[in-house]
């Protein structure tokens, strides 16, 4: 069993794949070549914001905004303490200082009244500049709170949707959901490329120009009259190429990831058993990973190793307690939600095929090693 199966992915689509890349070697314009401008078009459509600016990694997606937004020394941008380190790491590169806020223990994003409080109480002479929201897992977090609270702020919001690129919020799409979105392509993500890749979106045209303008060494009318310091940070034709292929068959494989989520919710124990996820009446989670908690995640990840069932942990340890960012000063108890979840949280194999066999095999084993003596 495959923790995700990209190879059924790649079978279904392989002849559109082929001939996507061989249209991109015939044409032989490898760098801002035609698909990344129909790639462009597409995710903007299919987000519903008026700008979708193709980048070289959802890590870039995320520092080419705070660039754009002038972040840096003296600067604090509000984020949670539970994600993947690149939300951190992006900030801290610019020179600003990540703030970190506890979650929601629920849902796992940042919770909008302990972000108020942050922001509230923000000291060391620091200026709040901003907020990154995580839409952890897949499922957007609350921007009908966090959205009015940066208003009355004064802040921008950079929405991380590198989990939870198409997931939906009050009838609105990620990464649409703040002032701009960011997304990855990598592999595994919900839509992927073939290698490194990512996005930004906005309505914002200003904010538009000056990412378009940073993704190549901050150009300005033409490529040697630069008018900013910038990245190196294009997506490349061949990785749109294959994007397109796949957002052809994107709204099928997320009904279909809605489907094998909602399966394994049925099938999973609840009377002693693990904590499945919870998603909010008006959202929809894109299912980056199916995350459970379990107080004996030891012995569960043995169980299923043993029964052939991969699984991951994401993430083993939160951001105050990382070697990286000691320099902020946090010790352990800081953010106790976040920690909790990092000792319980465990990922079980999810992908848009895989079938409800597999989906209850997976879930036998589950029930079985949390109902088994500890």
């Amino acid at each position: 069993m495959q923790f995700i199966d990209l190879h059924a992915q790649q079978e279904t689509i392989r002849p559109q794949i082929d001939a996507a890349i061989k249209r991109v070697l015939d044409h032989g314009q490898y760098i801002m070549g035609p698909e990344v401008a129909e790639l462009e078009h597409r995710l903007a459509d299919f987000v519903g914001v008026r700008h979708a600016i193709g980048c070289s990694s959802g890590t870039d997606a995320l520092l080419l905004p705070l660039l754009a937004y002038g972040v840096g020394p003296g600067d604090a941008v509000f984020t949670t303490a539970f994600t993947f380190f690149a939300t951190c790491e992006m900030i801290a590169l610019t020179g600003a200082t990540p703030v970190l806020v506890d979650i929601d223990p629920e849902t796992f994003n940042i919770d909008p009244g302990k972000l108020e409080q942050a922001i509230g109480t923000l000291s060391g002479g620091l200026r709040a500049k901003g907020i990154i929201a995580v839409d952890l897992f897949g499922l957007p977090a609350e921007y009908q709170s966090i959205m009015p609270l940066a208003e009355k702020h004064g802040l921008f919001v950079i929405e991380d949707a590198a989990q939870s690129f198409g997931a939906e919020y009050r009838g609105r799409r990620a990464p649409g959901l703040a002032h701009v979105g960011a997304t990855s392509f990598f592999p595994a993500k919900p839509l992927g490329c073939y290698g490194d890749g990512g996005a930004v979106f906005t309505d914002d045209d200003a904010l538009a120009r000056k990412v378009r303008s940073l993704i190549m060494h901050g150009k300005g009318v033409d490529k040697y009259n630069n008018v900013s310091i910038g990245l190196n940070a294009r997506l490349d034709t061949l990785q749109a190429a294959v994007l397109i292929e796949k957002l052809n068959i994107y709204p099928q494989e997320y009904a279909r990831r809605q489907e094998v989520a909602a399966l394994y919710a049925s099938e999973l124990g609840t009377d002693g058993g693990v904590a499945v996820p919870r998603v909010p009446p008006h959202s929809r989670s894109a299912w980056a990973q199916y995350t459970v908690r379990s107080n004996r995640r030891a012995a569960l990840q043995a169980a299923l190793q043993g029964a052939g069932v991969p699984s991951m942990v994401y993430y083993e340890k939160p951001m105050h307690l990382l070697d990286a960012l000691s320099y902020l000063g946090h010790q352990k108890g800081d953010f106790p939600h976040a920690e909790k979840a990092s000792e319980t949280v465990l990922s079980l194999p999810f992908h848009p095929y895989l079938t409800p066999d597999e989906v209850r095999t997976v879930a036998k084993t589950v029930n079985m090693a949390e109902a088994a003596e500890p």
